[in-house]
């Protein structure tokens, strides 16, 4: 199968939609599946004020429809809401050409958080994007009840997978003070420094041992002058960033707007408990596994999630593999781009 890929979220970026979209690549490339990618550095593009790592591609519509034609697909699918993800959407509506999409971010969540814009006013311009979808992928259930709760129908369950064999526990050291100098326990989070990730309600926190923060962001030169007391280590990768996971003792997850929460995964299979609101994401990986503790008192949260086994842990996390990702988003594909393909 040929298939189009459209995403506005890639590389320089590092998150989970960017790294869920990559290992897909991967897993349909394995499969024998020709890929496409249409990406902002395809396009003369800008970065988003605020927020540099994010590309905007400027007016992309004529490279974009070229890019398209020669490909000529027989699927295609919208990862994201942006510029990109526009103008794909208008040409594959004016061409009766069926297309997929994927809810992997819960904007009208982060704009009401950055900008105070009513949630309801969100979920309106998320049901015009996808409306003319064939099918919206989204990763867990509660994300799928929330989308129906704004109206927004045709939901298709995509999950996630983890890379077992980069992230599994390694010896701790059994020193108070780690190898990196930081003292036990040690809570950490790993993903973007933004506002919309909640961070500061873990930093604000009175704990034991040391907070450490792998990952870049707009906030992170404000929350390091701010919290002396907690240990920024920049963004990590691969096995530097592996290593980062199973050094600490506790992963901390306080985003409350997350669709998923990949990181929650790769915590979990490098052996390491996990504590979070009771919100979708968390909600749906851990469920009533003994693998973390959800609460809305954080810090109480995290104090159980030390208590608990980090071989349970482990076990947990072999259950999400990237085989079965890619197996339900060709399965989706297929059902959603059933229809020949009309070219204007």
């Amino acid at each position: 199968m040929r298939i189009l890929i459209v995403t506005d979220a890639w590389f320089p970026q590092i998150n989970g939609v960017v790294r869920t979209l990559n290992n897909l690549k991967e897993n349909l490339i394995k499969e024998g599946h020709e890929v496409c990618y249409i990406t902002p550095d395809l396009f003369y593009n800008l970065p988003c004020p605020t927020y540099p790592e994010i590309r905007l591609s400027i007016f992309p519509k004529k490279k974009f429809i070229k890019i398209f034609q020669e490909f000529s697909p027989n699927a295609v699918h919208i990862a994201t809401e942006g510029p990109l993800g526009i103008t794909a959407k208008r040409y594959f509506t004016k061409n009766n050409i069926p297309f997929s999409t994927a809810f992997h971010t819960r904007f009208p969540e982060y704009l009401n958080s950055r900008f105070n814009i009513p949630i309801s006013f969100g979920y309106r311009l998320i049901r015009w994007f996808h409306y003319q979808s064939q099918g919206i992928m989204v990763a867990t259930q509660s994300i799928e009840d929330e989308l129906n709760k704004y109206n927004i129908r045709k939901v298709n369950r995509w999950t996630r997978g983890v890379d077992t064999e980069l992230f599994f526990p390694r010896k701790k050291s059994n020193k108070k003070i780690d190898i990196l100098g930081v003292k036990r326990p040690i809570h950490l989070y790993v993903g973007r420094v933004s506002i919309e990730k909640n961070i500061e309600s873990f930093l604000d926190l009175e704990l034991p041992g040391s907070k450490l923060v792998v990952g870049d962001g707009p906030q992170l030169k404000e929350l390091k002058s701010k919290y002396k007391d907690t240990y920024f280590v920049g963004s990590k990768h691969g096995e530097e960033l592996a290593m980062h996971y199973s050094t600490a003792d506790v992963f901390v997850f306080p985003s409350l707007t997350d669709t998923f929460g990949l990181v929650i995964l790769e915590a979990l299979a490098s052996g390491l408990p996990v504590a979070a609101y009771p919100v979708p994401g968390p909600l749906d990986i851990i469920k009533n596994a003994k693998v973390g503790y959800l609460d809305n008192n954080l810090a109480f949260a995290i104090e159980k999630s030390l208590e608990l086994n980090p071989e349970a842990c482990r076990q947990h996390a072999l259950k999400f593999s990237w085989n079965e990702s890619t197996k339900q988003f060709i399965n989706n594909i297929t059902k959603f781009n059933n229809q020949k393909f009309k070219i204007g």
